[in-house]
């Protein structure tokens, strides 16, 4: 593994069209590092999740990508409305996404769940009216690199 590395992508609201690059920018990274495939398809998956919450709940936001040699670490930070019940937007099929959103697939209520899913650490700081900080890691196995 080559020296730490941070990535930072700046994901708009509302903004269908390019939703996923940020995600899929990290996997091509992690690709090209030589992580593990089981790592970078959770990484994608984490990421994806949570751009798309950046892009239909949290008024846009920024993906920080922090990667050394033990772990990746994926924070999303936000200045939407907050979570009121964080215990409730984490259970699966829950969802307050808009209906224009549902109409166009997004917002099934599984995006906290599987970024859930898929981190070793999956923690969440939100204050409503304020916005959201998720913080999610995945460590890597001890044969990483050698796939």
């Amino acid at each position: 593994m080559p020296e730490p590395l941070d990535l930072e992508y700046d994901v708009a609201a509302d903004d269908y069209q390019t939703a996923g690059e940020a995600s899929n920018n990290l996997k091509e990274t992690l690709k090209m590092l030589g992580l593990p495939s089981s790592v970078i398809r959770r990484a994608a998956i984490i990421t994806y999740e949570a751009e798309m919450n950046l892009v239909i709940h949290g008024g846009g936001g920024r993906i920080i990508a922090n990667i050394d040699e033990e772990k990746i670490e994926i924070k999303t930070i936000d200045k939407g409305p907050g979570i009121p019940d964080i215990a409730l937007a984490v259970q699966e099929g829950y969802t307050t996404a808009s209906d224009h959103a549902r109409e166009m697939g997004f917002g099934a209520g599984m995006g906290l769940p599987n970024i859930k899913r898929n981190a070793d650490t999956f923690e969440i700081e939100t204050e409503v009216g304020k916005g959201t900080t998720l913080r999610t890691v995945i460590v890597f196995p001890p044969d990483t690199g050698k796939e």
